[in-house]
């Protein structure tokens, strides 16, 4: 046996006894209920998580030596993390996935930008970009990609970790098991904020030939990734958010299609623009990408209480992001029981020298209370965002016991 191994095999004992405990299956089914629009009680996530600070006891320390082992390692030793300070309503998968290593030639361009660190214990950054896309004939730049298959390479990890630790838990190759389409976050890192929001104003048909190159690239990828057999139909979390439903259908023949997939779209710097030009630039074009999925979960930081109208012209459109700054009365009465609100609290909350849960439980309650009185029937908050916690793991520990139990008392 390795020094690896020795590493690997008593973390994967332990994982495989925690992924084996009761509460597992009863969150998926929590997960199911909220999403297919029955909801037994709002399902709590937590995710994008500043590890860098979390690590108070050493437990997360990586030693393996082998990149694909500690990256194992890496996962593992986050799951086990989670699952005992602060699970919410997460569940541990039964099986480690080795991802299809795919790769691209690209579109051409490649944003060119300058990153600034924040000096703090996090990989946040600010960024500046170049604008690359300044007139037509930097459009013409832009290349279809093309997409490869290394299943050679795919293999080769496969059996690496499976020779390691398969006699303790599955190991499984496993593909896409969601589409995201983000074109004008993209398009932003091409681009930068201020061009492309000018141009949006007063070049139009400008803008109009950038987005419908990108769309063209998105959807040219996600042909290849359906037929060269690279999606997948077991999700475990759609962009931090529950993923499991009963409500996609079954691959006809075994062949996973767009049709049994989540796709998700977002398009974050639409924050400031108006209902009308987030209709025009963005969801006529997502009709031609994520809206060709089984369901479709839209939005991310962009405030949409008052587009709800809009995004739903997307179809199979089953979720959508309630930021921090929409306001959550507003979306839970227009959305009521048609769609799953996915709500992102504050992520600020946490990062503070001491939690306020005064104004944490006022935060959490007003959402309750909100999709309550309006009848919402699928509702799953989330904690995302975390670019820090001030050093200070238990102000998460403690923001997950008190939404807990709010959401247990639903």
């Amino acid at each position: 046996m390795t020094k690896d191994e020795q590493i690997l095999r008593p973390l994967a004992y332990e994982y495989a006894a925690a992924a084996r405990e009761a509460r597992n299956a009863e969150r998926r089914q929590l997960h199911i209920a909220s999403n297919d629009l029955h909801m037994i009680r709002p399902v709590v996530m937590i995710d994008e998580i500043p590890w860098l600070q979390m690590n108070f006891d050493n437990s997360l320390d990586c030693c393996c030596e082998d990149g694909d082992l500690r990256g194992v390692e890496f996962w593992m030793r986050r799951q086990l993390y989670q699952y005992k300070h602060f699970p919410v309503d997460m569940f541990l998968q039964d099986y480690v996935g080795v991802g299809k290593i795919v790769r691209s030639t690209g579109i051409g361009i490649e944003a060119n930008d300058h990153a600034i660190p924040t000096g703090q214990a996090t990989h946040i950054m600010a960024h500046e970009y170049e604008d690359l896309l300044k007139d037509e004939s930097d459009i013409e730049k832009i290349r279809l990609p093309v997409l490869t298959y290394d299943e050679e390479a795919t293999l080769c990890e496969w059996t690496k970790i499976g020779t390691a630790i398969g006699d303790i838990l599955p190991v499984r190759i496993t593909g896409a098991s969601s589409c995201g389409i983000a074109s004008w976050d993209d398009i932003t890192r091409y681009r930068g904020v201020e061009s492309l929001l000018t141009d949006l104003a007063l070049r139009p048909e400008f803008s109009h030939a950038v987005i419908e190159k990108i769309t063209q690239c998105k959807v040219a990828e996600f042909n290849q990734r359906e037929e060269m057999g690279l999606l997948d139909n077991d999700p475990h979390t759609l962009h931090c958010t529950p993923a499991l439903t009963e409500d996609l259908p079954a691959p006809d023949g075994g062949k996973v299609t767009r049709k049994n997939i989540w796709g998700r779209g977002t398009a974050q710097i639409f924050g400031s623009v108006s209902r009308e030009m987030h209709d025009e630039f963005d969801i006529e074009y997502m009709k031609r990408t994520v809206g060709t999925c089984g369901l479709l979960y839209y939005g991310c930081c962009e405030p949409l209480h008052n587009k709800v109208d809009i995004v739903e012209k997307l179809p199979n459109l089953r979720k959508i992001g309630i930021t921090p700054w929409a306001d959550v009365n507003v979306a839970a009465e227009v959305i009521g029981g048609r769609y799953v609100v996915s709500n992102k609290p504050n992520p600020a909350s946490v990062a503070v020298p001491m939690l306020d849960e005064g104004a944490l439980r006022a935060e959490i309650g007003e959402i309750l209370d909100a999709c309550k009185r309006n009848s919402v029937k699928g509702l799953d908050i989330t904690l995302k965002d975390i670019s820090t916690c001030n050093g200070r793991p238990e102000n998460i520990f403690r923001w997950a016991e008190i939404v807990m139990e709010m959401a247990l008392n639903w």
